[in-house]
């Protein structure tokens, strides 16, 4: 598999902190931005994970992010950082994408579902059952975080399944989402939303990424003892969050589990821009790749 990094979003300028044991001197001040993933599969085609604002929320967007949202994030709204035309900029139909593997349900990360309205959205079955069971516990908060402007079109959600057996790196409540043979797990990494989840693929070198969503917000969170958050992330969190106690225990699980495997293992996050930095390569996002169709 080939993992490309894209940024399907830029958001308000965050200054730097202090520099980290992974980034030595202080980075410099960057734009937040929206990590999403396009995973070249031999069996499943390509596969996003996450989408970041779509095409439509660039035209309007007050009505399909929300006023507010937009007044506090500032998005940059730029055409070109949409997950389509990256797709496509990546030698790719938008109709190749078949397969979605979303994080969770809020707005800057669905977004671009309207653009691939083909295609099956997978998320973790607490997910799931927040936005489409009226009796699941925040049901409410969970289809206020789900834009109206996002599911209108009528999106292929889809459950993944979780045996209850499966661990990932003793994470439980591992899910595997239908119809992917690629080895791609929704791993559970609670309270930022109802059903929250990383994103872990492995490598053929058998290594994996995890993309870990929101769970937590800046590097500083994973690197610094104690942890570091950044000021103006640290609200977003919680005003976002479902569940502080276990957003805190799952930052600390990530803690370990950087420290424990990270030879194993790349966590990265959605919004941090020194971690996409450092991941991101210009050719993933430069392509063609595929004979410029």
């Amino acid at each position: 598999m080939r993992v490309h990094h894209l940024n399907c979003g830029s958001l308000r300028t965050l200054p730097p902190l202090g520099g980290t044991p992974a980034t030595g001197a202080a980075p410099g001040e960057l734009p937040a931005v929206c990590h999403c993933l396009l995973i070249e599969t031999d069996t499943d085609g390509p596969v996003l994970v996450d989408t970041g604002l779509g095409t439509a929320d660039l035209r309007r967007p007050d009505r399909s992010l929300g006023a507010d949202w937009v007044a506090h994030a500032r998005p940059v709204l730029d055409p070109q950082e949409s997950a389509l035309h990256q797709v496509a900029r990546l030698g790719y139909d938008p109709r190749d994408v078949r397969h979605i593997v979303l994080t969770h349900l809020h707005r800057d990360h669905t977004g671009g579902l309207a653009d691939f309205p083909h295609a099956r959205v997978h998320v973790h079955p607490d997910e799931y059952r927040a936005v489409t069971d009226p009796s699941a516990a925040h049901h409410g908060h969970s289809l206020a975080g789900f834009m109206p402007a996002h599911r209108e079109h009528g999106p292929l959600l889809s459950p993944a399944i979780a045996d209850g057996r499966t661990t990932w790196f003793g994470f439980p409540g591992v899910a595997r989402p239908q119809g992917l043979q690629c080895e791609l797990l929704l791993v559970p990494l609670p309270g930022h939303s109802a059903g929250h989840a990383g994103v872990a693929v492995q490598g053929d070198d058998g290594r994996w990424l995890l993309h870990a969503g929101d769970a937590y917000m800046y590097h500083g969170e994973l690197e610094h003892t104690p942890a570091l958050g950044h000021p103006l992330l640290e609200p977003v969190q919680q005003g976002a969050q479902t569940d502080a106690a276990a957003r805190t225990a799952t930052r600390d699980r990530l803690r370990d589990l950087v420290r424990d495997h990270g030879d194993e293992v790349t966590v990265f996050s959605a919004h941090d821009p020194w971690e996409y930095a450092r991941l991101a390569r210009p050719a993933a996002v430069n392509g063609p790749t595929r004979g410029g169709r």
